[in-house]
């Protein structure tokens, strides 16, 4: 059966196949590098969808251009991060606790990030910055409970740019080939994504 004969999902896929194909037309534009700047910024301090979409997008739309993308899309991410980090250190009991109690981070689960961060400490945000685990999350409670700055920079360098480097890699060497392959197994590519993100919200809640 086709997914898109399931009324609900094809709502979900028809917009998602509209912002991919605007997606893939914005990256010619002269303020595409700004937006995917500012998108990766608020990613890791406040904003809930990462930037993964719009740079492979771009990638994909423009392979020469790739790892210009992935810089930038590094760079703002780690400048957003030490935003996140600002807020725990700064203004965990207004700010802090606002954006938390918008991903649902309630005492039980700040319980657990407290003892990850006693039992792995940098590794927690290590392993947050490389997968669909709630980065923002993350940088705020660094900030909170008093993560070393320096390795909480060098964690968000590494962790970042490997993930955003090794997309911008794979689309300076495939951006023709994925952009057909994403054409031919769009529905599924679009889910799997969702899914992703949505398990990332739910480990940080249930795990």
């Amino acid at each position: 059966m086709s997914l898109r004969r399931i009324p609900v999902l094809a709502s979900i896929l028809k917009a998602a196949r509209r912002l991919y194909d605007w997606m893939l037309a914005f990256a010619d534009k002269p303020n595409a590098p700004k937006a995917l700047f500012w998108l990766s910024f608020a990613e890791s301090s406040f904003f809930p969808l990462p930037p993964d979409p719009l740079l492979m997008a771009m990638g994909a739309g423009a392979p020469n251009r790739a790892l210009r993308f992935a810089a930038i899309t590094t760079v703002a991410s780690v400048l957003g991060a030490l935003v996140g980090y600002s807020i725990g250190a700064f203004l965990m009991d207004s700010v802090g606790t606002y954006l938390l109690d918008l991903y649902d981070s309630d005492r039980h689960t700040w319980g657990k990030i407290e003892t990850w961060y006693a039992s792995y400490g940098v590794l927690a945000l290590l392993l947050a910055a490389v997968t669909p685990i709630p980065f923002k999350v993350f940088t705020i409670a660094s900030g909170a409970m008093g993560l070393g700055f320096l390795p909480f920079v060098g964690a968000c360098v590494l962790g970042r740019g490997s993930r955003f480097f090794l997309e911008g890699f794979l689309l300076r060497r495939f951006g023709e080939p994925i952009v057909k392959v994403l054409d031919k197994w769009f529905d599924f590519a679009a889910i799997i994504f969702v899914a992703m993100l949505v398990s990332g919200f739910m480990f940080i809640k249930y795990v």
